[in-house]
């Protein structure tokens, strides 16, 4: 017979936080069930309506903390709680390092099946400002004045977030310029409903070392009234600034950038250093936002590659090359593969640019990889792996197996995906070693990873893999 719930919908109950989740949710258990609360913090004893009973859980709703944990703070944000960026400004910084490991362990264990600790997240050196690009929507107050910000908490109405204090100050100033023009020229703004108006969206970069900034407005059209001015408004204001770009994106989508662009002012970006590596960055390119913290990551990946002359180095999704030309002078030979033509361009101008002699770029995937270098006769020592958040494909993850490098080196931005992504290279022969957390996002519920994996016996259990796939081919 099934136990009935006391709890019900609008009701209320004191609750003591044990964690919190990847999606910045306290955890607690009231009558044998999990309750989920937002803005909660381990330690709080909290007061929470009851928003919701499931089959399994209960979600609730903060209604007041009865008695703070040590690692609560003031969240120092007018917007906490509305915008849908920051989901840990209420809790230290130490507290939020804490549970970001546990994040890390859970999928290590739980999803891995691996009895590894992850070492202890290393810290940002900044915690405020310290992204170096903004993508801000654009919408109308009530009075019919243009709004640049982000999204209220789920959902797509647009708060004025201007101020951010994940961002450089400076982002404001510009933002305030061009909220100026937007008035001055009597631009409309976009709706997302009607698919109507012509101002989108405003993308702010600029870079760490250099100072560099660019501008991009996305557009709901191709042609910006007064475009002349609003380049004279910006580049006399704003010494900084050495990319005006226009964006054409008419499509209905949440994706932001267009593929059309058009340079009005200055370069089609902006340039910047990091980790010793010049590179050239477009609207359109992808760059760490968080330099310092990028920094670090990659150190860390370049500790765990423990590269040595004469060793060949495979950066699979290597993009523009940044983390291969990082450690190439530590190896006898680098090769990018990266499957964005424009990308392994960019990989091979920042090669030349830092006169690396030791390094190619081969535009294509894992599998076309694997076959140039087996054609070749080369077999790569050491494998970095940096996907997007999806992880790997299995095949990828056959074919960094089939080449038998030493190490297999995993930088991951969604550790959950990582320990998937382990579970498969443990059969494929490569065992997982250690896992280091990087907390690249403070304030907010992501955290990445870097994973060392140690090749045993891998001609054995790939010869196995192969076997039964070809078995069960026949099979079926």
């Amino acid at each position: 017979m099934e136990k009935k719930l006391l709890i019900k919908e609008n009701s209320f109950i004191e609750t003591e936080i044990t964690a919190v989740t990847n999606e910045g949710s306290g955890v607690s258990r009231c009558e044998g069930m999990v309750v989920f609360t937002p803005f909660t913090a381990p330690g709080d004893i909290a007061k929470v309506k009851v928003a919701k009973v499931g089959k399994n859980c209960i979600y609730g709703e903060l209604d007041s903390v009865i008695r703070p944990s040590k690692g609560r703070i003031e969240p120092g944000c007018e917007v906490f709680g509305e915008c849908g960026g920051c989901s840990l400004r209420h809790m230290s910084y130490e507290a939020e390092l804490f549970e970001k490991t546990g994040w890390v362990r859970d999928h290590v264990q739980r999803i891995g099946g691996f009895d590894i600790e992850p070492l202890p997240a290393i810290a940002s050196p900044k915690t405020e400002e310290y992204r170096n690009k903004a993508i801000y929507q654009v919408g109308k107050d009530e009075k019919g004045n243009p709004v640049f910000g982000f999204y209220r908490k789920k959902s797509h109405e647009v708060m004025d977030c201007k101020n951010c204090r994940l961002q450089p100050k400076k982002f404001s100033d510009i933002l305030e310029a061009i909220g100026f023009f937007v008035k001055q020229n009597k631009i409309s703004i976009y709706d997302e409903k009607s698919h109507t108006g012509l101002l989108r969206a405003v993308y702010i970069r600029k870079g760490e070392v250099t100072g560099e900034t660019g501008v991009c407005l996305v557009l709901n059209g191709d042609k910006l009234p007064g475009e002349k001015l609003l380049v004279s408004l910006l580049s006399t204001q704003f010494k900084n600034i050495v990319s005006i770009v226009l964006n054409t994106n008419k499509e209905r989508t949440n994706v932001v950038l267009g593929k059309k662009s058009r340079t009005v002012f200055g370069k089609d970006g902006i340039t910047d250093v990091l980790c010793g590596v010049t590179v050239d960055i477009s609207p359109a390119a992808f760059y760490q936002v968080n330099h310092s913290g990028a920094e670090i990551l990659y150190k860390t990946a370049a500790d765990f590659a423990d590269l040595s002359d004469g060793d060949l180095l495979l950066d699979l999704y290597c993009g523009a090359g940044t983390i291969g030309l990082s450690m190439v002078e530590k190896a006898g030979k680098l090769i990018g593969v990266e499957i964005v033509p424009e990308a392994i361009e960019n990989a091979k101008i920042n090669a030349e640019r830092m006169g690396v002699k030791n390094a190619e770029f081969i535009c294509g995937d894992a599998g076309a990889a694997a076959a140039e270098l087996e054609r070749r006769g080369l077999a790569p020592d050491v494998i970095i792996l940096d996907p997007p958040r999806k992880g790997c494909s299995e095949d990828t993850l056959e074919a960094v197996a089939a080449m038998k490098p030493k190490r297999v080196v995993y930088v991951s931005c969604n550790t959950a995906t990582m320990a998937r992504d382990f579970k498969i290279m443990q059969d494929l022969g490569y065992e997982p070693i250690k896992v280091q957390p990087v907390d690249m996002f403070p304030r907010t519920a992501h955290v990445e990873g870097v994973g060392l994996l140690s090749r045993e016996n891998a001609d054995d259990y790939v010869r196995i893999s192969v076997h039964t796939k070809d078995l069960q081919t026949k099979v079926n």
